[in-house]
């Protein structure tokens, strides 16, 4: 899995998705414009670059993709551009809570999270190419807005960042659910992408809860369903 190093004295951060990983490594120190340049690298590599490398194959590998029709295939693309869309903002939200918060006592359980939301953001990529669409022209917007939100939930310490990601992934949770329900049954590759995704973002919920993520106060709940639903019906035509 592609990664950006920066380095600052006296560790070194490894900007994964979701995740950030810590070592001591030098004495030597970089400037707060080394840590912005490469904060702007990732978060170029994330909305521009080529789909991530992936650690585990893709669900829809060796599925026949049997839409029957033109209509289905355009819903299956439009609700694909969503996920990925939802990819995007999540790799963004823990890069924001890269830069504000330390997580070092659970940094071991979400590595494996962290590259599991890689693994979604290439696949997701990978199956609207085959549907034939675009993934979502407001990735960059995407990114910026779900990065600032990272940064404050660090800011606002580790236990209140937990809770954005437990809430977080309980919400794509129930988007995957209503999009399952909506594929075309005949259409193998999307569902198998969509119930493997069901299953790690479910996991990942767990893993903050019991890492000791607080319960976010009903009007962040309702703030975050708002931003989301915003989100998903805009990335659906756009």
């Amino acid at each position: 899995m592609k990664a950006a190093l920066l380095y600052f004295a006296p560790r070194i951060f490894v900007f994964v998705p979701r995740t950030l990983y810590l070592g001591s490594m030098t004495d030597r120190t970089y400037s707060p414009l080394d840590s912005l340049l490469g904060g702007l690298d990732q978060a170029l590599r994330t909305v521009f670059g080529p789909a991530p490398e992936t650690q585990r194959p893709s669900p829809a590998t060796g599925l026949p993709d049997t839409n029957p029709d033109a209509a289905a295939r355009e819903l299956a693309g439009r609700l694909m551009r969503i996920n990925h869309a939802g990819e995007i903002c999540a790799q963004a939200l823990y890069q924001g809570q890269a830069v504000t918060a330390k997580l070092p006592d659970i940094r071991d359980k979400m590595e494996q999270a962290a590259a599991e939301e890689n693994d979604h953001l290439a696949w997701t990529a990978e199956r609207i190419r085959e549907l034939g669409t675009h993934t979502s022209y407001l990735n960059p917007l995407w990114y910026t807005g779900s990065f600032a939100i990272g940064a404050s939930a660090g800011l606002a310490g580790d236990r209140w960042s937990l809770g954005f990601v437990a809430e977080t992934e309980r919400q794509v949770v129930r988007h995957l659910d209503s999009h399952l329900d909506r594929l075309a049954p005949a259409d193998e590759k999307s569902r198998a992408i969509l119930e493997q995704m069901r299953v790690d973002e479910g996991r990942h919920a767990t893993i903050a809860v019991e890492s000791g993520a607080a319960n976010l106060p009903e009007p962040i709940r309702q703030l975050m369903r708002l931003m989301s639903k915003i989100m998903t019906k805009t990335a659906y035509w756009i």
